[in-house]
């Protein structure tokens, strides 16, 4: 194929600024699909996705276009996820392609994701194609936002795409923009294969698929590769791209993205942003792949019946194969058993992996409260990075305690200025800037604490702006505070799971709020439940849950008082037995009630 009929680009924007939308209608207009196979945000193939109205993982496909002057282009595009937390899926297909069409609503404006995904495009170096979506709006102010483009961004908008993706209106003008606009592929077919693995996942019949980007050489069936980051030598059987719908093809040239099959069974013999490179030529150069992402929010993970330990290991592999940006590891807790302590980019990621587990591997979980990474500095010098909070030394033994902390962005409407800030500083932020992009429109920019951005920050964000905030954050360092462990406990038991940690000034709060908030989710037993908080040796709150209790003087008609007594002492006494050997069962919702303590 001559690869100045090929353009391979990536829609990026903020989330629900119109990129799946936009994907639609490319599909539509090429004749991709017929209009019976066509459905509302068709590449977001998930029913969480459509469920949510959110992309989750970036999916490619290949269309045909035939332009005005009567060429056949070939489009390779890739449909990417909005979500900060989805980051890595952006800059993982930003690294296969020479463009990108920067979609920004009309009616919105610049939002604080859009402009994270421009440095990401500025730092692959790619051609940037901003668009203006949602024009047929009433509210739209089309000249507004392209004022806001050039002097935010920088970018010229004499000749900005301006479509509706919902109607389709301008989205055919867009086609012959992209041709002129985006660059062609470079490479040669001749030189020896470069292949970036960009995108793998498991399928039942096939093994391990894996989708590349050729940017050096030619792939056909038949022929040995080698995988230079994991040493493995493999047969290709088969090739194929997405148009939309699977199609096997003879051969991948260079500038092409399509999928890859050799049958491997082993999830962990692919590693995606590894180079696939000749098996007769294992010495060609590795490209250069994507920085390794470092998980934020870390959370156990735990199986509710312990038969199913092998069956989540067996699951979270195959996770881990199409989505590289969480980690797992073992882990064991007194409370719940055998499980995994899983790191993810953010809150709704890692919502989203839990929900992907209980829903396509029918998987019970029980979820712990998340947390983060800290760092621990201690009395003989050592230094440890924690992020459970049961694995936290004593603290005669601990010298320091670092927490991680986060710049964050926040694009917000001038008339929810004065809640966010009073948010931000309510959770031990810093103003670093304030700066106004429009009158209307304000940034701000806050270093907090992960630790306080973890629980329900985002929540309250999206509720005290009615919605209209948008944030992105990125990690700044670790720096001293003053630390305290929280336990919880049972009846004078630990909790492990419960455990948490946070600032020396909000522990006796947090530690009141939760056990009120316990007391009100642990069903009644037998026998009295005792709910504690305690810093150490030190309990700063207590809740009580009261004993179910039998009325035992009901048939006691008449006689001494003294048979009424030992009636309720015998009962008093049987209690007692039963609170020594009895369990306290905690419900799932306990375990996120560290989450949301202040509602």
């Amino acid at each position: 194929m001559d690869q100045k009929y090929i353009r391979n680009f990536s829609i990026i924007a903020h989330i629900d600024h119109g990129k799946s939308t936009l994907a639609d209608r490319f599909i539509e207009l090429t004749n991709s699909i017929t209009s019976r196979e066509m459905s509302s945000q068709f590449l977001d193939n998930m029913d969480i996705e459509k469920e949510r109205g959110i992309t989750i993982k970036a999916q490619t496909v290949r269309l045909k276009y035939k332009s005005k002057s009567g060429e056949l282009y070939y489009f390779n595009l890739i449909d990417t996820p909005g979500h900060v937390d989805f980051t890595y899926e952006v800059s993982r297909s930003l690294a296969s392609c020479e463009g990108a069409l920067l979609v920004v609503d009309a009616s919105q404006g610049i939002e604080a994701q859009t402009l994270a995904n421009v440095y990401l495009a500025l730092e692959n170096n790619l051609e940037i194609f901003p668009v203006l979506n949602k024009i047929d709006l009433p509210h739209a102010d089309p000249d507004k936002v392209k004022l806001e483009i050039e002097n935010v961004i920088g970018l010229d908008t004499t000749n900005i795409g301006v479509v509706s993706a919902k109607t389709g209106l301008g989205v055919a003008d867009l086609f012959e923009q992209i041709i002129h606009r985006i660059p062609p592929p470079k490479g040669e077919s001749q030189h020896p294969l470069q292949a970036l693995i960009f995108d793998s996942w498991f399928d039942v019949y096939r093994g391990v698929v894996i989708l590349v980007r050729v940017f050096e050489g030619t792939m056909t069936p038949r022929t040995k590769i080698y995988l230079k980051g994991v040493e493995r030598e493999y047969e290709i059987l088969e090739l194929g791209i997405h148009e939309p719908f699977y199609s096997k093809v003879d051969s991948l040239g260079a500038g092409e993205v399509g999928v890859v099959i050799c049958g491997i069974k082993t999830i962990r013999d692919v590693k995606i942003g590894d180079t696939l490179v000749s098996a007769s030529l294992k010495d060609t150069p590795i490209l250069k792949g994507y920085k390794e992402v470092k998980p934020m929010v870390f959370c156990g993970v735990f199986p509710v019946e312990s038969d199913d330990y092998e069956n989540l290991k067996e699951a979270l592999e195959k996770l881990a194969l199409n989505d590289s940006s969480f980690t797992y590891e073992p882990e064991t807790s007194q409370a719940l058993g055998f499980g995994f302590r899983c790191g993810f980019l953010g809150l709704l990621h890692m919502n989203i992996i839990q929900e992907r587990l209980e829903r396509e591997f029918q998987l019970a979980l029980i979820s712990t409260a998340p947390s983060c990474n800290y760092k621990i500095q201690t009395t003989a010098g050592e230094i440890l990075f924690i992020d459970n909070p049961s694995k936290l030394p004593d603290t005669a033994e601990i010298d320091k305690i670092f927490e991680p902390l986060v710049e964050i962005s926040l694009h917000l409407p001038n008339d929810y200025l004065g809640k966010i800030i009073k948010l931000c500083e309510d959770r031990r932020g810093k103003q670093m800037n304030i700066n106004y992009i429009t009158p209307e429109r304000v940034q701000l920019v806050y270093e907090l604490p992960l630790s306080e951005m973890v629980f329900d920050f985002y929540d309250h964000l999206k509720s005290l702006s009615k919605g209209y905030a948008s944030m992105d954050y990125n990690f700044l360092e670790y720096r001293e505070s003053d630390l305290v462990k929280l336990d919880i406990l049972l009846n004078g038991d630990k909790v492990d799971a419960l455990s948490i940690i946070c600032h020396r000034s909000n522990s006796f709060y947090r530690g009141r709020d939760l056990t009120t908030k316990l007391r009100g989710l642990i069903d009644r037993q037998q026998f009295e439940i005792a709910i504690q908080a305690s810093i150490g040796t030190k309990v700063i709150a207590r809740e009580s849950v009261k004993a179910l209790r039998k009325n035992v003087l009901a048939k006691c008609y008449g006689g001494d008082i003294s048979r009424k007594r030992k009636l309720l002492e015998k009962q008093k006494e049987g209690k007692k037995r039963m609170k020594m050997v009895g369990n306290v069962e905690l419900p799932q919702e306990a375990f996120l009630a560290v989450l949301k303590v202040d509602e």
